[in-house]
């Protein structure tokens, strides 16, 4: 999507550790107009797929997941909880994700309240990398026994090789933006 592109090439940081600081718009502050025309890119190409529920991972993907779910009809957004809280039932659903960012572990929980057999799910996320968060969050559905019908993140580090991963599962994956190279000068190199 030019538009989330241009986004990134005007106000994006590239860190060391190929980490993309994108602070600005989508992670700390929110371009909720940026966001809203993403997740319309996003309900065009998933047109006629059947969702029952739009599943993100706390904090950042939260607010992808939101405007997807409008764009589709205001779904319920489920996320994953990256520490179980008192409130929270021990009847949980949990993967164990490796943070690149934060380079650690940790668990995400989802309560078995609120995914089934009878969900037909769309995971959506901020950043697809490594694969780690998302593979974390598939783990969950599948233990659910939910169905799968795709992935959205509004972008992708292709260099990294998670989306590549998550395809050769046979899931469709959705990207606002592919990023193919970007250097800690600040070049960034987009899929065409």
């Amino acid at each position: 999507m030019k538009l989330l592109e241009d986004r990134i090439k005007k106000d994006g940081v590239v860190l060391p550790g190929n980490i993309l600081k994108v602070n600005s718009f989508l992670n700390h502050q929110i371009d909720v107009s940026l966001l809203d025309s993403l997740a319309e890119n996003f309900k065009k190409a998933f047109e006629g797929v059947e969702l029952t529920k739009i599943v993100t991972i706390e904090a950042s993907g939260i607010a992808v997941a939101c405007a997807v779910a409008r764009a589709f009809g205001n779904l319920p957004v489920l996320f994953a909880k990256k520490h179980k809280s008192a409130a929270l039932s021990d009847d949980v659903y949990y993967a164990t994700v490796w943070s690149h960012t934060n380079s650690c572990n940790y668990n995400i929980v989802i309560s078995k309240d609120y995914i089934s057999s009878e969900d037909k799910i769309l995971l959506v996320d901020d950043f697809l990398a490594d694969g780690n968060a998302m593979n974390g969050l598939i783990e969950i559905a599948e233990n659910a026994g939910a169905k799968i019908q795709g992935v959205c993140v509004a972008v992708e580090k292709s260099f990294q090789l998670g989306g590549d991963s998550i395809r050769k599962k046979g899931i469709r994956v959705e990207s606002g933006a592919v990023i193919e190279r970007m250097t800690y000068n600040g070049d960034i190199d987009f899929k065409n």
